[in-house]
């Protein structure tokens, strides 16, 4: 059977009877080195194909799981906290229905507005944050919202001892 490569995983549920709603969010409006993340969503999907679904170790596949896949998000250009409302906006109604959201983007500032959301839903959140660098920077180039700042807004709202960061090899002195 050939899979769809315009789909995450090729899969093909319906919204109403998934529990989990991919979303690709196509930004890379902060980016200072490589601009380019944008184009991951639409990349991930076409090579995620190929991904093995079974772990042998839980019994469990996950082509058994119903998984919709709700496109691209469309982005206002040039405009950052637009962007950022828009992706939390579309978590929300996500939550609201009792679904998974499952976002892949994107910057790394694209997790801020989806972790919002999931911590309005959800108090006792903890985040596990998989880097090379903290992005805990009160600001970057003097902008609070940034790639390299969304550590630390996450922070702002979650507080101490609750994200979790695995990778690092440099961050800024505090």
């Amino acid at each position: 059977m050939n899979k769809n490569i315009h789909t995450f995983l090729g899969m093909e549920s319906e919204y109403a009877d998934a529990s989990m709603v991919v979303f690709g969010v196509p930004f890379d409006g902060t980016t200072s080195y490589r601009p380019g993340t944008r184009f991951a969503p639409q990349v991930m999907r076409a090579e995620f194909v190929g991904l093995e679904t079974y772990s042998p170790l839980l019994d469990k596949d996950l082509e058994d799981f119903l998984i919709f896949d709700g496109g691209d998000l469309e982005l206002p250009f040039g405009n950052v906290e637009a962007a950022l409302n828009t992706i939390k906006a579309y978590t929300q109604n996500i939550l609201a229905d009792d679904k998974k959201p499952l976002m892949i983007g994107g910057e790394h500032l694209v997790s801020l507005p989806t972790i919002q959301a999931v911590y309005e839903k959800y108090p006792d959140l903890r985040v596990i944050h998989l880097d090379a660098h903290t992005d805990l920077r009160e600001h970057y180039l003097d902008q609070p919202l940034s790639h390299a700042s969304v550590m630390r807004r996450v922070w702002d709202f979650l507080g101490d001892g609750k994200i979790f960061q695995f990778g690092i090899r440099s961050g800024t002195k505090a």
